[in-house]
């Protein structure tokens, strides 16, 4: 634990992968903490940090009362609910209205308006607000999560979507909440990060087949990777009762890696934190097999 004081920061998502390995890294620095989410019973018991809400993006009274006394909010996109950018912009206006200095907004590699993957569309909107709203900000986008692929796997062990050639720099939760934590700690007045865009990637891009046979080995488990055609994915999502929106979303993803659209290496990992990119040889988490969630 550091001797250094720091400013308290608000962290969101923490019930989450990504924001409760964030908060972690922030209790280990004595990094005094704001937990904000809908479900405070769910929210780590970690020291010197306060467990605040529920509070939900949309929630603008909820919001400036969760966050009251923080100089920095770590914003950790929501899910995809159609009005996306709406509940960002609210929980940004109640951090601006109770005087938080600074967002960090965890973003995605590749978010813009013309975006194969469809969260990646909404999370180009949350930039272009926080742009615009008067506030220090930076933006974190986030590499395809490496643990991703396992939790696409069906019982068998089976990755199956339209995807063949296509690469992708996966990046994994531990890298990328070592980046976040790296900017969250900078607390200079100004920083080279402010108004900046930081692209977290893996250290190197995979097509999928090599990405789940690097995971079968990794785990010793029996993972393979299955391409579709776009006809089959649709058509077998559709029998497992997917709605048209968790198809299209999911169809969506496989297509980004297929037009190669997440396929940059970038330094960021290295350059913030000191160590080299995490390869998937080498990740620290696998979920199970068949968790992903519907519309991720």
């Amino acid at each position: 634990m550091s001797d250094k004081h720091y400013a308290t920061v608000a962290v969101t998502g923490v019930t989450g992968a990504l924001g409760s390995r964030i908060a972690v890294r922030l209790a280990d620095r004595g990094v005094p903490q704001l937990l904000v989410g809908r479900s405070p019973d769910r929210m780590p018991d970690l020291p010197g940090a306060q467990r605040r809400g529920p509070a939900g993006y949309g929630d603008a009274s909820a919001m400036r009362e969760a966050l009251e006394g923080a100089s920095t909010l770590i914003l950790v996109s929501g899910h995809r609910t159609g009005r996306r950018l709406e509940e960002h912009a609210t929980a940004v206006e109640a951090a601006i209205a109770v005087g938080v200095d600074r967002v960090l907004y965890v973003s995605l590699v590749g978010a813009s308006p013309t975006a194969t993957y469809l969260n990646a569309r909404d999370q180009w909107l949350t930039e272009q607000f926080l742009a615009g709203a008067g506030i220090r900000h930076t933006v974190l986008r986030a590499g395809f999560y490496t643990s991703t692929p396992a939790a696409l796997a069906d019982k068998g062990f089976v990755v199956s979507g339209p995807a063949s050639t296509g690469r992708a720099a996966f990046a994994t939760h531990e890298d990328i909440a070592d980046v976040i934590t790296a900017v969250t700690l900078d607390e200079r007045p100004r920083s080279e990060h402010d108004g900046a865009i930081l692209e977290i990637t893996g250290p190197e891009a995979l097509t999928l087949h090599e990405a789940v046979t690097r995971i079968a080995t990794a785990t010793g488990r029996p993972y393979r990777f299955e391409p579709e055609t776009l006809e089959q994915a649709f058509s077998r999502r559709w029998r497992e009762g997917m709605s048209g929106e968790q198809i299209e979303t999911w169809i969506s993803w496989y297509q980004a890696i297929e037009k190669g659209e997440i396929s940059s290496v970038t330094d960021v990992v290295p350059r913030l934190t000191g160590s080299p990119a995490t390869p998937i040889s080498d990740a620290a988490w696998w979920p199970s097999p068949n968790t992903a969630r519907g519309t991720p």
